[in-house]
């Protein structure tokens, strides 16, 4: 299920005057800077080696716990997505600040067998952000591993063109899951600001559960709820992914591959509780956003 084809490109991070960089290696061209924060329209390759004279840049605030990155058919929701959005309803709130837009940290698995999913959800992701437009707005950040020991995520973006330029420029390859390591990075994130929900895409679990339920039931006590949307029926997956959105209140359901008004339905439902909380979930009437509100755990008292 996981072929890994031949990588062209690889990337990594680097510093040149204390200053992070963005580096990539390109097969037949050498290794070069592809981008930086305070020049996001920049592309420079360089042939030769890694070490080399380059522009002083500004620097960029510190993300030490993560490296820097730079028409399907239609089918109906089966009952399994409906009771996904219910569960949602009966979430405790979670109400952005005023005037601040909610947080959603948008987590894939990249590995090889991944890559139709991927092209879908860049095509979908501009749902979130549709979906939210009157109630505060969203901030997405993409996560996503790959690879060997891969893992990349990008800031905060307000913008679905953005989201998609960044989705476009990775193509999925081989490797093992991350989850836990995808879970660290949600955690560090709401340590540092709130993130309101996080989405996982996956099919697969090639890790040991438990220290993974273990940072999920850490996000739990946060209120960073995870909405965990299985691609397939791998029984070993999916008793994982359930544990991990029970144990941090978030909820789980199943698609498949030809269903895109389901994924369609469930992104824009996690989009809209983490801009405007259950009540704004409340008011959507797909089947998706039932089967999430119906999930989600009762609100606190108190």
């Amino acid at each position: 299920m996981r072929n890994a084809g031949a990588a062209r490109t690889g990337f990594g991070d680097g510093r040149f005057q204390g200053k992070p960089l963005l580096l990539v290696s390109v097969q037949g061209l050498g290794t070069g800077v592809i981008g930086h924060p305070a020049l996001p329209q920049a592309t420079l390759i360089y042939n030769g080696p890694s070490t080399f004279p380059l522009p002083d840049l500004p620097p960029v605030p510190p993300r030490a716990h993560i490296p820097l990155m730079s028409n399907l058919p239609e089918k109906k929701g089966n009952p399994a997505v409906a009771a996904f959005i219910q569960k949602v309803a009966s979430m405790p709130t979670v109400r952005p600040a005023s005037g601040k837009p909610g947080r959603l940290i948008f987590a894939i698995d990249a590995t090889a067998s991944r890559q139709p999913t991927w092209d879908r959800a860049c095509h979908l992701q501009a749902e979130m952000f549709l979906a939210v437009k009157e109630i505060g707005g969203l901030a997405v950040s993409l996560a996503f591993y790959r690879g060997f020991q891969e893992f990349a995520a990008t800031p905060f973006l307000t913008n679905a063109d953005d989201l998609a330029r960044r989705m476009t420029g990775v193509s999925c390859l081989g490797g093992q899951t991350q989850i836990l390591r995808t879970l660290k990075h949600a955690l560090a994130e709401t340590q540092r600001d709130k993130v309101n929900a996080v989405i996982f895409i996956g099919d697969a679990l090639e890790e040991d559960v438990d220290p993974i339920c273990h940072v999920a039931g850490e996000l739990g006590l946060r209120g960073t709820p995870v909405f965990c949307f299985q691609e397939g029926q791998n029984p070993i997956a999916g008793n994982a992914f359930r544990q991990v959105a029970r144990l941090s209140g978030g909820a789980w359901a199943p698609f498949d591959a030809a269903s895109a008004g389901t994924l369609r339905d469930l992104l824009r439902a996690v989009a809209v509780f983490a801009a405007g909380g259950r009540q704004a979930l409340a008011r959507l009437t797909s089947d998706g956003a039932r089967r999430i509100a119906g999930q989600l755990p009762a609100p606190r008292r108190g």
